[in-house]
Parts: structure tokens; C-alpha cells; sequence
């Protein structure tokens, strides 16, 4: 029988989530073992009573014990240190974000781990199925508006402009970003506005054809309220957005950073961010202001001498957790019926299963050999 941990995760102080009891309800009939840490889904208010009354064959144990098992499912990537305590040859399930993480998918491959990235499960036309987009774009964009309503002097005045929302990237998280800001980001302000009689958004989507045009980036940013990084770089170790440009957003603009791809100085070229000079917030600090100290955090050779507000979070979809783990529990449930059942080798792209098929797109063998950039020096 196949033994499966899933660890807590022990990162912000507001990371809350664990996979909820009914998850596991449905999983119930599995030839498995489910390993739980001690503690799990207590951050949303569930006791261990509900877990064990929704499968029989779940126990409650130490996290290092959780990493021990045959399989390891937890929603964000776990350290290093969580890394190693894996056995050699064991799977992880987690959002691995190997394009962004070059590090991490090495130590991977040095236990020989079987990674599935959940953000690189994608079915037979390339398209995420395991993804909380309203998660990610709406929580930001609701929180950019109430940043705004706060910088913006005038932001409740019937006698004010137009509100300018600039989004660089046109993929899935920019659409619904778009949608959600035309709405202001929240039905209840949007009604708000109606009533006031305010002008309403004017939502701008930059394909690259204009972010690589920079006198014409200087005339949209000089009109631009909140700027939006929903971008997906080809390498990430290059600037969409380099700093001396915020100099032309509107003083009272706002950054909101989706993408929240962190700095990393242990690879050469060193990866950046698409917007130069911004720190990466966290579920504990997704609103940081000019003067913060954790500017003092960003590499030395990032220029940041140019700020606004900045509205970031590496972990978007956790402002709301109990929502979020309901649909991740939804889309992952019959991945994990396919790990459970098949063993590696049987994670092909010429299977003829549809879920085992997007699981093979989601190792480190796939992307390796059809998604990885590799530089021409």
C-alpha cells in the first residue's frame, strides 16, 4: 500500500491552507495511506475529528514523517531542508514553478524525486488544470483598488478622470485581471461607484510589441494608475519594466506585482523581476509602501531608487484559503488518483489517458526536453 504525507505548510504566519476533509472523503476508496501532520487544517478552524471521519485511512504524525513517505502532496514547494529529509526515488506533488526555479528542479534531480509541478499540469491544448485564476488576479486587483482609494485623492469624485489600469502580459491571469478590474476589483465598490456617478476603468493589455517599445511605454505609464505585471518572460533573468520607467507612472499610482517572481542571485545571469527595482510581498506583507525596509532586501545591483506603492504576494490565491483548497481539492483529486494507481513509468504522452498524459507534462523529463530556455552564449 502506498504511503502519502502531506506536511503543513510552515512559511507566513497567514499561510493557512491545508488540503480540506472532503478531499480526502473522496479519496477514500484508494489502496493508500494517508499520513497527515499533526495540527493539519487547524489554521481554518478543522480538527482532527473531520479528517478521520472522512477517511479511515488517514493518520496524524510529525512533519518530518510526512516527508518520509512514498508521495509528498503540499500546495507550495517545500525548503531545501524539507527536501532532503524525502527518500530517494519518492514523488512530490506541489508547485514546483520549474522555469522560475532552476535550483530546485537541480536537488530534485540529484535524489532523483519524481517532481509534478501542479502549475505545470496542463491538459491536451496546453492549458493550466490546476489553477486558481480568480484566486491569483482577483485578490490582487481588489486589493490594488483599495491601495489606490487611498493614494488617489480624488478616487470617490464624480469630477475625476477615467481610472487607467495598465496590464503587462495577455495570458489567463491578465484576462481575468482585466475583468476584475473593470469592476474595480470588488462588486460592492463597484455598486459604490455606481451610485457616486464616478468615471469609470479604462483597462489597457500590452502585448510585447509595446513593452519593447520604450517611448511609447513612456506615454501609457504617464496616464497610468495601476500598473499590473501578469507577465510571462521568456527569461527571467531580463526587465520588462526597468526602473527609471516607474519614474513616469503617476505619483499616486499603484504596482500590483501577480507574477511575484522572486529575485535569485544563486544563478548566473541572475533572475529578476519583470518589474525592476519592486519587492516581493508575502501573505503576511502584501502592501509595501516607498520607505519599507525590505527594499533593503533586493539585490545591490537592482536599481530601486524609484518607487510607489507596491501590492505583491507570492502566494496570491492563500488570501483566501477555505476557497481556494475547495477548487484545488477539486482539480487535483483525480491527479492524485493516477499517482496513486500507476507507477512513474506509466507517465507518458502517448498514454491513452487524459489525466496521465497532463501528469507527464508536469515532471521535470518534459519540461527539460520541450519548455526549458537554454541560453546561446
Amino acid at each position: 500500500m502506498i504511503t502519502l504525507g502531506f506536511p503543513r505548510m510552515h512559511k507566513e504566519k497567514n499561510e493557512k491552507r491545508d488540503f480540506l476533509p472532503d478531499f480526502f472523503r473522496r479519496l477514500n476508496s484508494e489502496n493508500a495511506e494517508f499520513f497527515l501532520e499533526n495540527g493539519y487544517g487547524s489554521a481554518m478552524g478543522i480538527c482532527h475529528e473531520e479528517y478521520l471521519k472522512a477517511n479511515k485511512n488517514i493518520k496524524f504524525i510529525s512533519n518530518r514523517e510526512c516527508y518520509e513517505k512514498d508521495m509528498v502532496v503540499v500546495l507550495r514547494c517545500p525548503e531545501f531542508n524539507e527536501i532532503n529529509s524525502m527518500k530517494d526515488g519518492s514523488t512530490l506533488l506541489s508547485m514546483l514553478h520549474y522555469p522560475t526555479r532552476a535550483t530546485r528542479v537541480q536537488r530534485l534531480k540529484e535524489k532523483n524525486i519524481f517532481g509534478v509541478s501542479m502549475d505545470s499540469l496542463r491538459n491536451d491544448f496546453l492549458e493550466r488544470i490546476v489553477v486558481n485564476y480568480n484566486g491569483t488576479s482577483g485578490n490582487g486587483v481588489e486589493m490594488a483598488f483599495q491601495e489606490l482609494s487611498k493614494t488617489m485623492k480624488d478616487f470617490y469624485s464624480k469630477d475625476r478622470d477615467t481610472i487607467k489600469v495598465t496590464i503587462i502580459g495577455m495570458g489567463m491571469v491578465g484576462l481575468y485581471a482585466a475583468k476584475a478590474a473593470g469592476k474595480y476589483g470588488n462588486l460592492e465598490l463597484n455598486n459604490k461607484m455606481k451610485e457616486l456617478n464616478t468615471k469609470g476603468v479604462i483597462v489597457n493589455m500590452l502585448p510585447r510589441s509595446v513593452t519593447n517599445d520604450r517611448e511609447e511605454l513612456i506615454k501609457i505609464l504617464k496616464e497610468t494608475d495601476i500598473l499590473i505585471d501578469a507577465s510571462t518572460r521568456d527569461n527571467p533573468s531580463n526587465y520588462i519594466i526597468s526602473n527609471d520607467l516607474i519614474s513616469y507612472l503617476k505619483p499616486h499610482g499603484v504596482i500590483l506585482d501577480l507574477t511575484a517572481d522572486p529575485y535569485l542571485t544563486d544563478i548566473e545571469p541572475m533572475q529578476v523581476k519583470a518589474i525592476e527595482g519592486i519587492p516581493t510581498g508575502t501573505l503576511d506583507k502584501p502592501v509595501i509602501y516607498p520607505n519599507d525596509p525590505i527594499y533593503n532586501t533586493i539585490p545591490e545591483q537592482v536599481n530601486k531608487d524609484n518607487r510607489r506603492v507596491v501590492v505583491s504576494c507570492n502566494a496570491w490565491p492563500g488570501i483566501k484559503p477555505e476557497e481556494c483548497m475547495y477548487l484545488y481539492g477539486m482539480q487535483l483529486f483525480p491527479i492524485l488518483q493516477q499517482l496513486i494507481r500507476l507507477s512513474r513509468e506509466n507517465f507518458t504522452e502517448v498514454s491513452d489517458d487524459y489525466f496521465t498524459r497532463a501528469i507527464h507534462r508536469a515532471t521535470i523529463e518534459y519540461f527539460e526536453k520541450y519548455e526549458k530556455i537554454v541560453e546561446n552564449n
